[in-house]
Protein backbone atom coordinates (compact mmCIF):
# COMPACT_ATOMS: atom_id res chain seq x y z
CA UNK A 1 0.00 0.00 0.00
CA UNK A 2 0.84 3.30 -0.58
CA UNK A 3 3.05 5.66 1.95
CA UNK A 4 -0.09 7.57 2.67
CA UNK A 5 -2.06 5.11 3.17
CA UNK A 6 0.75 2.95 5.48
CA UNK A 7 0.41 5.83 7.58
CA UNK A 8 -2.98 6.42 7.76
CA UNK A 9 -4.18 8.05 10.80
CA UNK A 10 -5.89 6.08 13.20
CA UNK A 11 -7.84 8.95 15.15
CA UNK A 12 -11.33 7.68 14.52
CA UNK A 13 -10.60 4.22 15.99
CA UNK A 14 -8.83 5.72 18.58
CA UNK A 15 -11.71 7.88 19.67
CA UNK A 16 -14.17 5.10 18.99
CA UNK A 17 -11.88 3.14 21.85
CA UNK A 18 -12.04 5.67 24.52
CA UNK A 19 -16.10 6.21 23.87
CA UNK A 20 -16.20 1.90 24.11
CA UNK A 21 -14.05 2.28 27.49
CA UNK A 22 -16.71 5.13 28.78
CA UNK A 23 -19.77 3.39 28.16
CA UNK A 24 -17.93 -0.15 29.62
CA UNK A 25 -17.80 2.16 32.73
CA UNK A 26 -21.30 3.53 33.08
CA UNK A 27 -22.91 0.81 31.25
CA UNK A 28 -21.56 -2.64 32.52
CA UNK A 29 -19.81 -2.27 35.79
CA UNK A 30 -18.09 -5.25 36.77
CA UNK A 31 -17.62 -6.79 33.17
CA UNK A 32 -13.85 -7.78 32.92
CA UNK A 33 -13.99 -9.25 29.34
CA UNK A 34 -15.23 -8.71 25.93
CA UNK A 35 -17.57 -12.05 27.05
CA UNK A 36 -20.25 -9.91 29.48
CA UNK A 37 -23.35 -9.65 29.02
CA UNK A 38 -25.81 -8.19 26.42
CA UNK A 39 -26.22 -5.70 28.24
CA UNK A 40 -23.02 -3.69 26.57
CA UNK A 41 -25.24 -4.07 23.36
CA UNK A 42 -27.49 -1.67 22.01
CA UNK A 43 -28.28 0.12 18.76
CA UNK A 44 -25.90 2.89 17.12
CA UNK A 45 -27.20 5.34 19.79
CA UNK A 46 -25.06 3.95 22.51
CA UNK A 47 -21.41 5.79 21.87
CA UNK A 48 -23.54 8.77 20.89
CA UNK A 49 -25.42 9.16 23.90
CA UNK A 50 -22.04 9.09 25.48
CA UNK A 51 -20.15 11.59 23.29
CA UNK A 52 -23.39 14.01 23.60
CA UNK A 53 -24.04 13.65 19.95
CA UNK A 54 -27.57 13.00 18.15
CA UNK A 55 -27.37 9.97 16.52
CA UNK A 56 -27.98 10.46 12.41
CA UNK A 57 -29.06 7.43 9.89
CA UNK A 58 -29.64 6.68 6.34
CA UNK A 59 -30.90 4.21 4.83
CA UNK A 60 -29.22 1.60 2.99
CA UNK A 61 -30.18 -1.91 0.93
CA UNK A 62 -28.06 -4.78 1.45
CA UNK A 63 -27.69 -8.25 0.33
CA UNK A 64 -30.63 -9.57 1.19
CA UNK A 65 -32.53 -7.14 -0.14
CA UNK A 66 -34.08 -5.99 3.02
CA UNK A 67 -33.79 -1.80 3.62
CA UNK A 68 -31.29 -1.21 6.99
CA UNK A 69 -31.12 1.84 8.95
CA UNK A 70 -27.79 2.56 9.32
CA UNK A 71 -25.34 5.13 11.10
CA UNK A 72 -24.70 8.16 9.04
CA UNK A 73 -21.28 7.41 9.49
CA UNK A 74 -20.82 4.40 11.10
CA UNK A 75 -17.57 4.62 13.29
CA UNK A 76 -17.55 1.20 15.15
CA UNK A 77 -17.71 -1.47 12.45
CA UNK A 78 -18.17 -5.51 13.76
CA UNK A 79 -17.78 -8.24 10.86
CA UNK A 80 -17.21 -12.09 12.02
CA UNK A 81 -19.06 -15.62 11.56
CA UNK A 82 -18.72 -17.74 8.27
CA UNK A 83 -16.18 -17.29 5.80
CA UNK A 84 -15.38 -13.53 7.58
CA UNK A 85 -12.26 -13.50 5.65
CA UNK A 86 -14.29 -12.58 1.97
CA UNK A 87 -15.47 -9.25 3.87
CA UNK A 88 -12.67 -8.69 5.27
CA UNK A 89 -10.69 -8.81 2.47
CA UNK A 90 -13.09 -6.64 0.82
CA UNK A 91 -13.31 -3.97 3.40
CA UNK A 92 -9.76 -3.24 3.38
CA UNK A 93 -9.68 -2.71 -0.55
CA UNK A 94 -11.67 0.46 0.82
CA UNK A 95 -9.36 3.43 1.56
CA UNK A 96 -11.24 4.29 4.82
CA UNK A 97 -13.25 1.33 5.85
CA UNK A 98 -10.39 -0.22 7.23
CA UNK A 99 -10.47 2.62 9.89
CA UNK A 100 -13.82 2.18 11.11
CA UNK A 101 -13.73 -1.69 11.90
CA UNK A 102 -13.19 -2.95 15.79
CA UNK A 103 -13.72 -6.18 15.67
CA UNK A 104 -12.57 -9.00 12.96
CA UNK A 105 -13.23 -12.83 13.48
CA UNK A 106 -10.27 -14.53 13.35
CA UNK A 107 -8.55 -15.43 9.70
CA UNK A 108 -6.62 -18.47 9.72
CA UNK A 109 -6.53 -19.99 6.21
CA UNK A 110 -3.65 -20.72 3.72
CA UNK A 111 -0.75 -18.29 5.29
CA UNK A 112 -2.69 -16.72 7.77
CA UNK A 113 -3.84 -13.77 7.73
CA UNK A 114 -3.18 -11.35 5.12
CA UNK A 115 -4.40 -7.76 6.27
CA UNK A 116 -1.95 -7.26 8.99
CA UNK A 117 0.89 -7.10 6.18
CA UNK A 118 -1.11 -4.22 4.71
CA UNK A 119 -2.18 -2.22 7.62
CA UNK A 120 0.15 -1.46 10.61
CA UNK A 121 -2.89 -0.54 12.72
CA UNK A 122 -4.37 -3.73 12.40
CA UNK A 123 -3.16 -4.86 15.84
CA UNK A 124 -5.64 -2.65 17.40
CA UNK A 125 -8.93 -4.85 16.17
CA UNK A 126 -10.18 -7.33 18.46
CA UNK A 127 -9.75 -10.86 16.87
CA UNK A 128 -13.11 -12.42 17.35
CA UNK A 129 -12.98 -16.71 17.74
CA UNK A 130 -14.14 -18.28 14.74
CA UNK A 131 -17.16 -19.62 16.05
CA UNK A 132 -18.23 -16.22 18.18
CA UNK A 133 -21.56 -15.55 19.31
CA UNK A 134 -23.96 -12.44 19.39
CA UNK A 135 -22.89 -11.95 22.71
CA UNK A 136 -19.48 -11.34 22.52
CA UNK A 137 -20.13 -9.41 19.31
CA UNK A 138 -22.74 -7.03 20.96
CA UNK A 139 -20.06 -6.32 24.02
CA UNK A 140 -17.88 -4.76 21.30
CA UNK A 141 -20.94 -1.87 20.94
CA UNK A 142 -21.16 -2.04 17.67
CA UNK A 143 -22.73 0.38 15.22
CA UNK A 144 -22.72 -1.64 12.54
CA UNK A 145 -22.28 -5.67 11.69
CA UNK A 146 -21.57 -7.02 8.22
CA UNK A 147 -22.32 -10.41 8.34
CA UNK A 148 -22.43 -13.40 5.13
CA UNK A 149 -26.08 -14.22 5.08
CA UNK A 150 -25.46 -17.67 5.41
CA UNK A 151 -24.96 -17.12 9.25
CA UNK A 152 -27.91 -14.60 9.84
CA UNK A 153 -29.90 -17.13 12.18
CA UNK A 154 -27.80 -17.96 14.78
CA UNK A 155 -25.38 -15.05 14.54
CA UNK A 156 -27.32 -12.09 12.87
CA UNK A 157 -30.67 -12.24 14.43
CA UNK A 158 -30.11 -11.88 18.18
CA UNK A 159 -28.04 -9.12 17.38
CA UNK A 160 -31.07 -7.28 14.85
CA UNK A 161 -32.99 -8.13 17.31
CA UNK A 162 -31.15 -6.08 20.03
CA UNK A 163 -31.38 -3.02 18.24
CA UNK A 164 -27.80 -3.39 16.37
CA UNK A 165 -27.89 -2.69 12.70
CA UNK A 166 -26.81 -5.40 10.58
CA UNK A 167 -26.24 -5.78 7.00
CA UNK A 168 -25.84 -8.90 4.99
CA UNK A 169 -23.73 -9.63 1.69
CA UNK A 170 -22.79 -13.20 0.04
CA UNK A 171 -19.84 -12.46 -2.32
CA UNK A 172 -20.15 -16.20 -3.17
CA UNK A 173 -20.54 -15.26 -7.21
CA UNK A 174 -19.37 -12.85 -10.02
CA UNK A 175 -22.90 -11.38 -10.00
CA UNK A 176 -23.09 -10.82 -6.17
CA UNK A 177 -19.76 -9.20 -6.09
CA UNK A 178 -20.98 -6.68 -8.24
CA UNK A 179 -24.46 -6.34 -6.06
CA UNK A 180 -22.29 -6.89 -2.88
CA UNK A 181 -19.04 -3.83 -3.73
CA UNK A 182 -22.07 -1.68 -4.08
CA UNK A 183 -23.68 -2.58 -0.59
CA UNK A 184 -20.33 -2.25 1.18
CA UNK A 185 -19.43 1.35 -0.78
CA UNK A 186 -22.77 2.46 0.80
CA UNK A 187 -22.30 1.47 4.02
CA UNK A 188 -19.44 3.25 4.54
CA UNK A 189 -19.94 6.06 2.12
CA UNK A 190 -17.39 5.37 -0.41
CA UNK A 191 -19.63 4.59 -3.35
CA UNK A 192 -16.83 6.50 -6.07
CA UNK A 193 -14.45 3.67 -4.56
CA UNK A 194 -17.15 1.10 -4.76
CA UNK A 195 -17.92 1.60 -8.72
CA UNK A 196 -13.77 1.50 -8.81
CA UNK A 197 -13.65 -2.08 -7.85
CA UNK A 198 -17.14 -2.83 -9.85
CA UNK A 199 -15.77 -1.52 -13.15
CA UNK A 200 -11.87 -3.35 -12.33
CA UNK A 201 -13.95 -6.95 -11.29
CA UNK A 202 -16.45 -6.70 -14.27
CA UNK A 203 -13.78 -5.37 -17.15
CA UNK A 204 -11.15 -7.93 -16.30
CA UNK A 205 -13.56 -10.91 -15.93
CA UNK A 206 -15.24 -9.22 -19.38
CA UNK A 207 -11.26 -9.60 -21.03
CA UNK A 208 -11.92 -13.76 -20.85
CA UNK A 209 -15.20 -14.35 -21.39
CA UNK A 210 -15.83 -12.00 -24.59
CA UNK A 211 -12.96 -14.71 -26.19
CA UNK A 212 -14.20 -18.02 -24.47
CA UNK A 213 -18.21 -17.52 -25.13
CA UNK A 214 -18.16 -18.28 -28.75
CA UNK A 215 -16.17 -21.97 -28.11
CA UNK A 216 -17.91 -24.87 -29.11
CA UNK A 217 -18.53 -27.73 -26.69
CA UNK A 218 -15.74 -29.41 -28.36
CA UNK A 219 -13.34 -26.65 -28.32
CA UNK A 220 -13.53 -26.71 -24.50
CA UNK A 221 -11.20 -29.05 -22.64
CA UNK A 222 -12.95 -31.97 -20.19
CA UNK A 223 -11.58 -30.40 -16.63
CA UNK A 224 -11.92 -31.49 -13.20
CA UNK A 225 -11.01 -29.44 -10.17
CA UNK A 226 -10.34 -31.12 -6.69
CA UNK A 227 -9.96 -29.89 -4.04
CA UNK A 228 -7.22 -32.04 -1.95
CA UNK A 229 -7.36 -32.66 2.11
CA UNK A 230 -5.75 -34.50 4.80
CA UNK A 231 -6.90 -35.03 8.20
CA UNK A 232 -5.42 -36.85 10.59
CA UNK A 233 -3.73 -39.22 7.65
CA UNK A 234 -6.71 -39.35 6.11
CA UNK A 235 -6.96 -38.21 2.09
CA UNK A 236 -9.89 -36.95 0.08
CA UNK A 237 -10.56 -35.37 -2.69
CA UNK A 238 -13.74 -32.94 -3.11
CA UNK A 239 -15.45 -31.64 -6.22
CA UNK A 240 -17.21 -28.12 -5.95
CA UNK A 241 -21.10 -28.14 -5.80
CA UNK A 242 -22.41 -27.44 -9.54
CA UNK A 243 -23.53 -23.29 -8.67
CA UNK A 244 -20.15 -22.58 -7.03
CA UNK A 245 -17.29 -20.15 -8.16
CA UNK A 246 -15.26 -22.97 -8.61
CA UNK A 247 -17.25 -24.63 -11.24
CA UNK A 248 -17.97 -21.01 -12.85
CA UNK A 249 -14.32 -19.80 -13.13
CA UNK A 250 -13.79 -23.23 -15.24
CA UNK A 251 -16.65 -22.60 -17.24
CA UNK A 252 -15.94 -19.05 -17.63
CA UNK A 253 -12.06 -19.64 -18.31
CA UNK A 254 -13.13 -22.15 -20.98
CA UNK A 255 -13.18 -25.45 -19.79
CA UNK A 256 -16.10 -28.05 -19.07
CA UNK A 257 -16.30 -29.23 -15.58
CA UNK A 258 -16.53 -33.15 -15.95
CA UNK A 259 -17.87 -33.39 -12.05
CA UNK A 260 -21.00 -30.66 -13.18
CA UNK A 261 -23.93 -33.37 -12.92
CA UNK A 262 -21.71 -35.62 -9.92
CA UNK A 263 -22.48 -32.71 -7.76
CA UNK A 264 -25.64 -30.68 -7.64
CA UNK A 265 -25.66 -29.99 -3.67
CA UNK A 266 -24.64 -27.41 -1.69
CA UNK A 267 -21.17 -28.46 -0.30
CA UNK A 268 -18.00 -30.15 -1.52
CA UNK A 269 -18.44 -33.66 -2.74
CA UNK A 270 -15.99 -36.41 -2.16
CA UNK A 271 -14.73 -38.67 -4.77
CA UNK A 272 -12.49 -41.57 -5.30
CA UNK A 273 -10.08 -42.52 -7.20
CA UNK A 274 -12.07 -45.04 -9.25
CA UNK A 275 -14.48 -41.60 -10.32
CA UNK A 276 -11.26 -39.79 -11.34
CA UNK A 277 -9.97 -42.56 -13.36
CA UNK A 278 -13.19 -42.63 -14.69
CA UNK A 279 -13.92 -38.90 -15.91
CA UNK A 280 -10.35 -39.36 -16.79
CA UNK A 281 -9.98 -35.15 -17.51
CA UNK A 282 -7.92 -33.78 -19.99
CA UNK A 283 -6.85 -30.90 -17.44
CA UNK A 284 -6.56 -31.28 -13.51
CA UNK A 285 -6.64 -28.49 -11.36
CA UNK A 286 -5.69 -29.30 -7.72
CA UNK A 287 -6.63 -26.96 -5.11
CA UNK A 288 -5.03 -27.10 -1.86
CA UNK A 289 -6.28 -24.52 0.92
CA UNK A 290 -2.65 -25.19 2.73
CA UNK A 291 -0.84 -23.83 0.36
CA UNK A 292 0.59 -27.43 -0.88
CA UNK A 293 -1.10 -27.87 -4.01
CA UNK A 294 2.08 -28.21 -6.09
CA UNK A 295 3.76 -30.57 -3.67
CA UNK A 296 0.88 -32.97 -3.60
CA UNK A 297 0.81 -32.48 -7.67
CA UNK A 298 4.17 -33.67 -7.64
CA UNK A 299 3.85 -36.49 -5.48
CA UNK A 300 0.07 -37.56 -7.16
CA UNK A 301 1.90 -37.76 -10.26
CA UNK A 302 4.47 -40.15 -9.05
CA UNK A 303 1.83 -42.84 -8.60
CA UNK A 304 2.21 -45.50 -11.19
CA UNK A 305 -2.28 -45.25 -11.27
CA UNK A 306 -1.73 -41.25 -11.29
CA UNK A 307 0.72 -42.01 -15.07
CA UNK A 308 -2.15 -43.28 -16.53
CA UNK A 309 -4.39 -40.41 -16.70
CA UNK A 310 -5.10 -38.37 -19.33
CA UNK A 311 -3.90 -35.17 -17.67
CA UNK A 312 -1.24 -36.75 -16.32
CA UNK A 313 0.13 -37.52 -19.07
CA UNK A 314 0.14 -35.05 -21.50
CA UNK A 315 1.75 -32.80 -18.48
CA UNK A 316 -1.58 -31.11 -17.75
CA UNK A 317 -2.02 -31.95 -14.36
CA UNK A 318 -1.76 -28.16 -12.34
CA UNK A 319 -1.54 -26.85 -9.07
CA UNK A 320 -3.70 -23.74 -8.48
CA UNK A 321 -1.70 -20.96 -7.39
CA UNK A 322 -1.68 -19.20 -4.17
CA UNK A 323 -0.28 -16.29 -2.47
CA UNK A 324 -2.04 -15.89 1.01
CA UNK A 325 -5.14 -17.88 0.23
CA UNK A 326 -5.96 -20.02 -2.64
CA UNK A 327 -7.55 -17.98 -6.09
CA UNK A 328 -9.70 -20.51 -6.68
CA UNK A 329 -12.54 -19.22 -3.96
CA UNK A 330 -15.01 -16.67 -3.68
CA UNK A 331 -12.36 -13.95 -2.19
CA UNK A 332 -11.46 -11.16 -3.67
CA UNK A 333 -8.63 -12.88 -5.81
CA UNK A 334 -11.29 -14.82 -7.71
CA UNK A 335 -10.59 -12.62 -10.83
CA UNK A 336 -6.93 -14.16 -10.60
CA UNK A 337 -8.22 -17.56 -10.36
CA UNK A 338 -9.83 -16.87 -13.86
CA UNK A 339 -7.06 -15.23 -15.59
CA UNK A 340 -5.01 -18.23 -14.46
CA UNK A 341 -7.45 -21.13 -15.35
CA UNK A 342 -8.54 -19.60 -18.77
CA UNK A 343 -4.19 -19.01 -19.36
CA UNK A 344 -4.15 -22.99 -18.34
CA UNK A 345 -6.80 -23.93 -20.61
CA UNK A 346 -7.22 -21.73 -23.34
CA UNK A 347 -3.17 -20.86 -24.01
CA UNK A 348 -3.52 -20.28 -27.47
CA UNK A 349 -6.45 -17.66 -27.27
CA UNK A 350 -4.98 -16.03 -24.11
CA UNK A 351 -1.24 -16.07 -25.62
CA UNK A 352 -0.82 -12.35 -24.72
CA UNK A 353 -2.03 -12.63 -20.96
CA UNK A 354 0.68 -11.46 -18.96
CA UNK A 355 -0.03 -13.57 -15.76
CA UNK A 356 2.14 -11.76 -13.83
CA UNK A 357 1.40 -8.30 -14.76
CA UNK A 358 -2.21 -8.98 -14.19
CA UNK A 359 -1.41 -9.79 -10.64
CA UNK A 360 0.33 -6.85 -9.99
CA UNK A 361 -2.21 -4.94 -11.26
CA UNK A 362 -4.69 -6.79 -8.82
CA UNK A 363 -2.57 -5.52 -5.79
CA UNK A 364 -2.23 -2.06 -7.33
CA UNK A 365 -5.85 -1.75 -7.77
CA UNK A 366 -7.02 -3.15 -4.67
CA UNK A 367 -4.61 -2.95 -1.76
CA UNK A 368 -2.46 0.28 -3.44
CA UNK A 369 0.80 -2.13 -3.49
CA UNK A 370 3.71 -0.58 -5.40
CA UNK A 371 5.87 -2.59 -7.21
CA UNK A 372 8.18 -2.35 -4.11
CA UNK A 373 5.55 -3.72 -1.85
CA UNK A 374 3.95 -6.12 -3.75
CA UNK A 375 7.66 -8.11 -3.82
CA UNK A 376 7.95 -7.68 -0.37
CA UNK A 377 4.50 -8.73 0.91
CA UNK A 378 3.08 -11.12 -1.64
CA UNK A 379 5.96 -12.57 -4.19
CA UNK A 380 7.34 -14.58 -1.74
CA UNK A 381 4.00 -15.90 -0.88
CA UNK A 382 3.44 -17.22 -4.16
CA UNK A 383 3.24 -20.65 -5.34
CA UNK A 384 1.48 -23.16 -7.92
CA UNK A 385 2.02 -23.51 -11.62
CA UNK A 386 2.76 -20.33 -13.82
CA UNK A 387 2.46 -20.17 -17.88
CA UNK A 388 5.16 -18.76 -19.70
CA UNK A 389 7.89 -18.48 -16.65
CA UNK A 390 5.56 -15.85 -14.85
CA UNK A 391 7.27 -14.85 -11.52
Amino acid sequence: MDTNVTNRSRDTRHRTSIIFLLLILTVLPGVSGPAGTLAAAGSAESADAVSGEEPTYRTITDGLGREVAIPAEPARIVTAGRAVMMIANVLWAFDDAPDRVIGVGRISQGRGNFLPRIDPGYDEIIELAANVGPEQVASLAPDLVILKSVVRSNLGEPLERLGIPVIYVDLENPEQYQRDLAVLGAAVSEETRAGELQRYYREAAAAVTEATDALAPGERPETLLLYYRSTGGEVAFNVPPAAWIQTRIVEMAGGAPVWREANPGGGWGTVNFEQIAAWDPEVIILVDYNGRAREVREQLQKEPRWQELRAVRDRRFHAMPLDHYSWDQPDVRWILGLQWTAAMLQSELFADLDLEQATRDFYRILYRLDRAMFDEIVAPTLSGDFPGGSF
